[in-house]
C-alpha cells in the first residue's frame, strides 16, 4: 500500500473551512463599507512582481524574506549554466550568491501592498486623479518563521492617499481604521503614533551617528518583542556604543513617564536641537490637534518608541495595538519618496494597512464574532423517489424568491434528515411526500420549536417567509 500523502498545507499557510470563510466575509464586509464611506477606491494588482521591483524597498530584513520565484524550464537551465561558469572565477561567495540570485529569479511574490501601489501609481498616473485614494484587500506573502497570528501567507486590508503633503491625510487614514476597529467591536485598542523624525532626533541626540540609523531603528522596532536587554544586545552587535544604545532606549521609553501634550512637550524639549526631531514633533502636534475632531482623536497615543522597521517610512507612523497581544494588528505611515523610485520625482503618499489574520485570531479568542448566517436557511428533504420532481420544483421555487435552500440529496430516513438540518443550521424544513403530492401542498417544520403546518404549492413563499420572520 502506498504511504499515506501530507495533507497538511505548507508551513505558514492555512486552510479556511466554510465558518472560516463566513468570519473572514464579516469582518471584510466591515472593512470595505467603511473604506468606501471614506472615499477610498479598490485596486487590484498581480500576486507577482518584478524581483527588482521588490528589492530594496524594505531594508536589509526585509529584502530576506521575499518569496522568490525560481526560472523555469530552459531559463531555468541557462542560469544554472552562466551560475557554473561564474563559480570558476568567482572570488568572494557572497558575491556568487547574489549574482546566482539575480540569475535564477527575476520575480517574486508580493511583500506587501505598498510597493505595487507605487508601481501602479507610476505606470498609470496619467488615469489616476490628482489625489489617488485607493484601498487594496488582497493576499501577500513573507519568508517569514510562522507563529501565533503571524503566517507566512495573509491578507492585508490597506488604504492609502498619494498625491499629497497634509498632515489631514494622516488624519483620514488613522480615522478610517479607528471607525474599522469600532465597527468589529474593538474598545481597548490604541492607535500608537511616531515619527521618522523624532527617530532621527533621538538618535541624534543619543550620540549615534547616521551610518547607524537604520541599525538602531531595526533594533528599536523589536523593543515590545525582546525587551530592553535584547534591544540592547542587538545595537551592540550592530555596532552601536552601549552608552548610545541605553540613551537612545531612555528616549524611546519617555512614554511610560508622559502622556499626551506633555509627551510631546518634553520630546520637544530633548529634541530642540534636532532639525529633523523638531519638525517632527512639531507635525504630531498637528496630527493630534486635527484627529481630536474625528473616530480616532480619542485612540491616538503618541509613542517614541515606535520604530516600524520598513525603510520608506518619512513622516508620521503608526500601528493598532491591543492588549494582551505582542505586535500590533496593523500599522502604516508616510513614504513620500517610495513613489519617487519608479518615478525620478517624489509623490507624496500615506497610509495604513490592517492584518486580517491577526484580527480574526484576537477576536475569536475574545469571542467577538457574531451569529452569523448558515449555509441556508430552509432544508428540502427527499422524501420518496416518486416525488423528486416536486422537491425539485419546490426547491427552486423557494430559491427563486431569494429564499436560501439546501437539497437533501439522498432519500434517507426523516429522523437522519432533520438531524443533518438541525447541525446545518437550518431554520425550516420543507419536504413533499406522496400525500402533499395528491394534496398540491408542501409540508413546512420549524426546527427550533418543532411545529409542523403546510402550505399550497401557491401559497408557499409566503408561508415561508412567515416562519421565517417569527423566532
Amino acid at each position: 500500500m502506498a504511504q499515506k500523502q501530507n495533507t497538511q498545507p505548507p508551513k505558514g499557510t492555512r486552510d479556511f473551512l466554510p465558518r472560516d470563510v463566513r468570519r473572514r466575509e464579516h469582518v471584510l464586509k466591515t472593512v470595505r463599507a467603511v473604506y468606501s464611506r471614506y472615499g477610498f477606491e479598490p485596486l487590484e494588482t498581480p500576486a507577482m512582481e518584478r524581483l527588482d521591483t521588490l528589492l530594496g524597498k524594505y531594508g536589509e530584513e526585509g529584502d530576506q524574506l521575499i518569496f522568490r520565484i525560481l526560472e523555469r524550464g530552459a531559463e531555468l537551465g541557462r542560469a544554472v549554466d552562466k551560475i557554473i561558469g561564474e563559480s570558476k572565477t568567482a572570488a568572494e561567495p557572497r558575491a556568487l550568491h547574489k549574482f546566482a540570485e539575480r540569475e535564477l529569479a527575476e520575480m517574486a511574490l508580493r511583500y506587501d501592498l505598498t510597493v505595487p501601489l507605487a508601481r501602479v501609481v507610476a505606470e498609470h498616473q496619467a488615469e489616476l486623479p490628482k489625489f489617488f485614494k485607493r484601498y487594496q484587500i488582497q493576499p501577500v506573502w513573507r519568508a517569514d518563521r510562522p507563529a501565533k497570528g503571524r503566517f507566512r501567507e495573509f491578507y492585508q486590508c490597506d488604504v492609502d492617499i498619494v498625491g499629497s503633503e497634509s498632515v489631514l491625510c494622516e488624519v483620514e487614514v488613522c480615522s478610517a481604521i479607528a471607525e474599522v476597529m469600532d465597527g468589529l467591536g474593538f474598545d481597548d485598542y490604541k492607535i500608537r503614533l511616531n515619527h521618522r523624525g523624532v527617530l532621527r532626533g533621538m538618535i541624534e541626540a543619543s550620540g549615534i551617528g547616521l551610518e547607524h540609523e537604520v541599525d538602531a531603528i531595526t533594533a528599536l522596532d523589536k523593543l515590545d518583542k525582546i525587551g530592553v536587554d535584547g534591544v540592547a544586545k542587538e545595537m551592540a552587535e550592530r555596532g552601536i556604543a552601549a552608552d548610545a544604545a541605553t540613551a537612545l532606549i531612555a528616549r524611546a521609553q519617555l512614554a511610560t513617564q508622559h502622556t499626551g501634550g506633555s509627551l510631546l512637550e518634553e520630546l520637544g524639549r530633548a529634541l530642540e536641537k534636532s532639525e529633523a526631531g523638531s519638525r517632527g514633533v512639531k507635525q504630531l502636534q498637528e496630527l493630534v490637534s486635527f484627529a481630536a475632531h474625528t473616530p480616532a482623536g480619542r485612540r491616538l497615543a503618541v509613542d517614541p518608541s515606535l520604530a516600524r522597521g520598513l525603510s520608506y517610512y518619512t513622516g508620521p507612523i503608526f500601528e493598532v495595538a491591543v492588549k494582551d497581544l505582542a505586535g500590533s494588528l496593523g500599522g502604516g505611515g508616510r513614504y513620500d519618496k517610495l513613489v519617487g523610485m519608479f518615478l525620478n520625482r517624489d509623490l507624496p503618499a500615506v497610509g495604513f494597512s490592517l492584518g486580517l489574520e491577526r484580527i480574526l485570531v484576537v477576536m475569536e479568542e475574545r469571542n467577538m464574532f457574531p451569529a452569523l448566517d448558515a449555509p441556508a436557511e430552509v432544508m428540502v428533504f427527499r422524501i420518496e423517489d416518486a416525488t423528486t420532481a416536486e422537491t425539485l420544483q419546490t426547491l427552486h421555487a423557494i430559491r427563486a424568491a431569494g429564499i436560501s435552500a439546501e437539497l437533501y440529496p439522498n432519500v434517507d430516513k426523516l429522523g437522519k434528515q432533520f438531524q443533518y438540518a438541525t447541525t446545518r443550521g437550518a431554520r425550516v424544513a420543507a419536504f413533499v411526500g406522496g400525500q402533499e403530492k395528491d394534496a398540491g401542498t408542501v409540508a413546512l417544520k420549524q426546527l427550533q420549536t418543532q411545529q409542523q403546518t403546510s402550505a399550497p404549492r401557491a401559497e408557499l413563499v409566503a408561508k415561508l417567509r412567515e416562519l421565517l420572520a417569527s423566532r
